[in-house]
C-alpha cells in the first residue's frame, strides 16, 4: 500500500519505505548539443537514428487518459529514467522554493501537487517490475538506486527555502479561508516536513540523511533475501506416495509448478503461502509437512548469505536513533503520531484485550485436534506443521464441513465475477474487459470500470493473479495512477495482484475459502481507489492513515459469504451447479471455527513488531527477542507467527507497516462495527447504508480525519464489542450484565 507524501505516488512509496535520492549525472540518452558555429561538418555517418528518448520519461499516451507503456519498458531504462526524473523534480522544487512572490496556497502547496509527475510515473513502473518481474539485473539496479532515492527525498524535505514557504502558508491567517480539502492538504504537507526533520539543525539533518540512505539499502537487501529463499527452497515430490491426501487441484498445481521448473513428471511445493497452506492442510505425509513448513518459516533465517538477522538488528538501531533525532521516545511513537491510534499504548491496549481470549480459544482448538489424533492412534503431540491438517479433521467432525467439499465451488474466475457484481450493487460500477492496452506479462488482464447509471468512465482495473519466479509472494493492491481534479479530470488506474497456483491449461483454478477472502480483501482496496472523488492527488484514494487503510478492504470480505454471491457465483467446477444451501449453512455455522489460530498467528506478529520498536536503542538479537517475547506472552507452541521476524517484509522491507502491523486489528474493529450498520438495516445490500459508506469512507481519501469520517458514516465511534462478536470471543462485560426483566 502507498502513503502519499509528495504529489507522486511513486516518490511517496519510496519515502514510506525509507528511500529517497540525490540525482547523480543524468544518463538519459539525449540529443547531442549542436556543433559549434564555423566548425567543419562531420563526415556523414551511415544512416544512424538519433538517440531515442527513454520511453519511461514520455507522458503516458493511449486511451483512458493514457496508460502505462508496459510494452516499451526494458530493465536498462530504469536507472537513467530515475536519474532524469529526479533532476526534473529537483528543478520543479527549486522553482517553487525560489518563487519571488509571497507564499500562498496556490504558488506553494498546490504547486507541489504538479511537481514530480514524471518521477511518479517512472517509479510506478519501477515498483511493478520490482514486485512482479524481479531478476538479477533489476536487483542490482535496486541496490544501487535505493540510497540515491533516499537521499533525494531528504534533499526535498530538508530544503529550507521550501519548508519556510510551506510553514508560512500553514501559519497564515489566510489558511482559514481555504476549503477544508485545501486546509487538510496544507496540514499534511507541513506535518510531513516537520516529521521528516525539516526543523533540525544542519548536523542533525546530515545524520538523518545518512540513516535514511543506509536504511534504504538494508530494506532492499532484506526483501531480495526473502525473495531468494522463496525461489530457491522448493520441496520436490518424487512419487504418487508423496501425494497422499492431496486433492486433485493441489496435485495439478504442484505438477504445473514442477513442469515450470523443468521437472515434468514430478510435483513441486514452492516456498510461498499459496503453495504451502494447501499442502499442510491436506498432506498425509507428516515428514513432508514438516519439511515444507520449515522451509517457509525459516525464510531469511537459514544462517547463510541471505540471513536477515543482522539486517534487522541494524535496522532497529537506526530507527531508534532516527526517532531520537526527531524528538520521539521510540520509532513506534514517531510512526503512530498521525495514525488513528495516536500512541503505541492505545494500540497495545487493543492487542492485549484480544490476545488473551484468542490464546484461550487456540488452546481449546489444540485440545480438539489432539483428541482426534489420539483417537486415530497417531502417537504424536500436535506441532505447528500438524495444525492445519488436524484442524480440517476437527472441522469435519464438529461441523460436518470438509474444505475439499467447498473448494470445487470456489473457482477463481467465477469469484472475480462475483466481486464485480458486489461492486455494482454497492457502488454502481460495471466492468468490461479491454484488450487495447499493453500489459507487462501475458497473465495480466484489464477491465474498464464505468458508472452503470451514467456510463461515465471511472478507471481501469488490472488483474495479475498467478505466482511466477520473480514475483514476490502474497497479495496486494497497487495504484498506477490516482484520481484527481486538480488540473482537469484524471481517472484512476488500480491493480490487484495475487499468487494463485496456475493449473493445467483450460482447467479452472480452485482456491481455498481463506484465499477467496483475501481476493475480496484486496478488491476492497481497489474499490477504495476507484471510488475516490477528491481534488488533489496527494489526498486521493487509499492515501489514508495506516491503521485506517485496511478498513475498506477488510469490510468487503463480508460480502463473500452472502447468499447472493454464493448462490450465483459459487458454482461447481464440473457440474456448474450452485453451492447447496446445506453446505452454505455449514459454512455459516463454522464461521468462527479456527479463529483462535487465525488471531494468534496474526496478533503474535503484530505484538512482536510493536515490542521490537518500543525497545528503543537496545541492541536486539531478533531470533532471541522473538523467542523470549513469545514465551512471555504465552504463545501456544503449536502456532508460529504469521510473519516471523526474518521474513517480515511488512516491517523490514520498508517503513510501511513498521510499528504498524497492529493496523489490521485496529481496522477490523471498524470493519466489524461497520458491517453491523448493514445488518441493523436492510442487510448487506442496503443501498442507503452503502451510499453513506461511499460518501463518508470510500470516496473521501485523506480529505477528512479518519475518526471524523467514520463517525459521519456510523454516527458513533467503534468499540471492541462488534469485533469480539465477529471472532466468536467473549464480549467484555457481557457476562456481568443482568438480563432484562
Amino acid at each position: 500500500m502507498r502513503q502519499f507524501l509528495f504529489a507522486s505516488a511513486g516518490v511517496a512509496a519510496l519515502v514510506s519505505a525509507g528511500c529517497a535520492t540525490t540525482s547523480q549525472e543524468v544518463r538519459e540518452a539525449a540529443p547531442s548539443a549542436p556543433a559549434a558555429q564555423g566548425a567543419p561538418a562531420a563526415p556523414s555517418a551511415p544512416a544512424e537514428a538519433a538517440p531515442v528518448r527513454n520511453p519511461l520519461l514520455v507522458p503516458w499516451t493511449g486511451p483512458y487518459g493514457g496508460v502505462p507503456p508496459f510494452d516499451k519498458v526494458r530493465v536498462e531504462h530504469f536507472k537513467p529514467a530515475l536519474e532524469a526524473a529526479m533532476e526534473e523534480f529537483r528543478q520543479e522544487i527549486a522553482a517553487i522554493a525560489n518563487e519571488p512572490a509571497a507564499p500562498t496556497f496556490e504558488n506553494t502547496i498546490a504547486a507541489m501537487e504538479s511537481a514530480g509527475k514524471t518521477l511518479d510515473d517512472v517509479e510506478t513502473l519501477y515498483g511493478i517490475w520490482g514486485s512482479t518481474l524481479s531478476g538479477p539485473e533489476l536487483q542490482a539496479i535496486q541496490r544501487e538506486m535505493a540510497p540515491k532515492l533516499a537521499a533525494f527525498s531528504d534533499e526535498i524535505t530538508q530544503n529550507e527555502k521550501l519548508f519556510r514557504r510551506i510553514e508560512a502558508v500553514y501559519q497564515s491567517p489566510e489558511k482559514a479561508k481555504l476549503t477544508p480539502e485545501q486546509q487538510r492538504l496544507t496540514w499534511l504537507r507541513y506535518t510531513h516536513f516537520v516529521r521528516a526533520g525539516a526543523k533540525l539543525d544542519a548536523e542533525a539533518k546530515k545524520r538523518l540523511a545518512g540513516i535514511n540512505q543506509r536504511l534504504a539499502s538494508l530494506y532492499t537487501s532484506f526483501s531480495q533475501n526473502v525473495l531468494a529463499d522463496e525461489e530457491n527452497y522448493v520441496v520436490v515430490l518424487e512419487s504418487e506416495a508423496d501425494l497422499a491426501g492431496l486433492p486433485d487441484s493441489v496435485r495439478a498445481g504442484a505438477a504445473a509448478a514442477a513442469e515450470s521448473r523443468g521437472m515434468k513428471g514430478k510435483w513441486a511445493v514452492t516456498n510461498t503461502r499459496s503453495s504451502m497452506e494447501p499442502f499442510l492442510t491436506y498432506s498425509a505425509r507428516r515428514e513432508l509437512r514438516e519439511k515444507v513448513w520449515r522451509n517457509y518459516v525459516n525464510r531469511g533465517d537459514n544462517g547463510d548469505a541471505r540471513d536477515n538477522n543482522q539486517i534487522i538488528t541494524e535496522v532497529l538501531q537506526l530507527r531508534a536513533e532516527r526517532a531520537k533525532l526527531l524528538g520521539y521516545p521510540t520509532h513506534a511513537h514517531w510512526r503512530l503520531e498521525n495514525a488513528m491510534a495516536k500512541t503505541p499504548e492505545r494500540a497495545m491496549q487493543l492487542m492485549e484485550a484480544v490476545w488473551t481470549p484468542a490464546v484461550a480459544r487456540a488452546r481449546e482448538e489444540v485440545a480438539d485436534m489432539q483428541a482426534i489424533a489420539n483417537k486415530e492412534g497417531a502417537k504424536l503431540k500436535i506441532e505447528p506443521w500438524d495444525y492445519r491438517y488436524y484442524a480440517e479433521k476437527v472441522r469435519k467432525a464438529k461441523y460436518d464441513l470438509d474444505q475439499n467439499e467447498v473448494k470445487p465451488y470456489l473457482q477463481l474466475e467465477k469469484l472475480r465475477e462475483g466481486m464485480f457484481w458486489v461492486a455494482g450493487e454497492l457502488f454502481g460500477f460495471s466492468f468490461t474487459p479491454v484488450n487495447d492496452v499493453p500489459v507487462y506479462h501475458p497473465d495480466v488482464r484489464v477491465w474498464e470500470v464505468k458508472d452503470k447509471a451514467s456510463g461515465k468512465h471511472v478507471g481501469l482495473w488490472y488483474f495479475d493473479p498467478y505466482a511466477r519466479p520473480g514475483k514476490r509472494s502474497g497479495a496486494w493492491m497497487n495504484a498506477y495512477r490516482n484520481q484527481e481534479r486538480f488540473k482537469g479530470e484524471v481517472s484512476t488506474i488500480v491493480s490487484n495482484n495475487s499468487n494463485f497456483v496456475k493449473g493445467a491449461p483450460g482447467e479452472p483454478v480452485l482456491i481455498s475459502w481463506s484465499d477467496a477472502e483475501t481476493l475480496f480483501h484486496e478488491f476492497g482496496h481497489a474499490l477504495h481507489g476507484l471510488n475516490s472523488n477528491v481534488t488533489y492527488p496527494t489526498l486521493s484514494g487509499t492515501a489514508v492513515a495506516r491503521d485506517y487503510v485496511e478498513f475498506p478492504s477488510q469490510l468487503l470480505e463480508h460480502w463473500l459469504s452472502t447468499p447472493e454471491v454464493l448462490n450465483t457465483y459459487a458454482l461447481h467446477s464440473q457440474t456448474g451447479k450452485p453451492i447447496p444451501a446445506a453446505l452454505v449453512a455449514k459454512i455459516e455455522k463454522a464461521s468462527t471455527f479456527n479463529e483462535g489460530f487465525a488471531t494468534v498467528e496474526y496478533l503474535s506478529s503484530a505484538l512482536i513488531d510493536m515490542k521490537l520498536h518500543l525497545a528503543g536503542s537496545q541492541k536486539i538479537d531478533p531470533d532471541a527477542f522473538e523467542r523470549d517475547t513469545l514465551g512471555a506472552l504465552g504463545m501456544p507452541k503449536e502456532i508460529v507467527m504469521r510473519h516471523r521476524t526474518p521474513q517480515f517484509g511488512h516491517v523490514f522491507a520498508g517503513d510501511g507497516y513498521s510499528a504498524g502491523y497492529y493496523s489490521y486489528l485496529w481496522s477490523d474493529t471498524l470493519t466489524a462495527d461497520a458491517f453491523e450498520a448493514f445488518t441493523e438495516g436492510k442487510g448487506p445490500y442496503d443501498r442507503t447504508v452503502a451510499e453513506r459508506l461511499r460518501e463518508n469512507v470510500f470516496s473521501v481519501g485523506n480529505t477528512v480525519d479518519p475518526a471524523e469520517a467514520y463517525r459521519s458514516f456510523r454516527g458513533k465511534d467503534a468499540g471492541i464489542d462488534a469485533l469480539m462478536r465477529k471472532r466468536g470471543f467473549p464480549v467484555p462485560g457481557a457476562a456481568r450484565k443482568k438480563p432484562a426483566k
